[in-house]
């Protein structure tokens, strides 16, 4: 033992394959939301980078 503490290993793991399966499910759609506002937030950020570095475009004068 180090510091008091009990060192414990893991062996094995016994988790039915369709638990497993639906965690997976609920993280994939728990993710939508959040690549719907990383999405967001990508556009803003490049809502500002376009007009702290964007040139002018002068006006196109008018077709007679």
């Amino acid at each position: 033992m180090t510091n008091g503490s009990n060192l414990v290993t893991i062996r094995d793991i016994d988790v039915p394959f369709w638990r497993i399966v639906l965690i997976l499910v609920k993280w994939s759609i728990a993710s939508i939301p959040a690549l719907i506002i990383f999405g967001l937030l990508w556009v803003v950020i490049g809502w500002l980078l376009a007009l702290v570095f964007s040139v002018p475009v002068p006006p196109v004068p008018p077709s007679p």
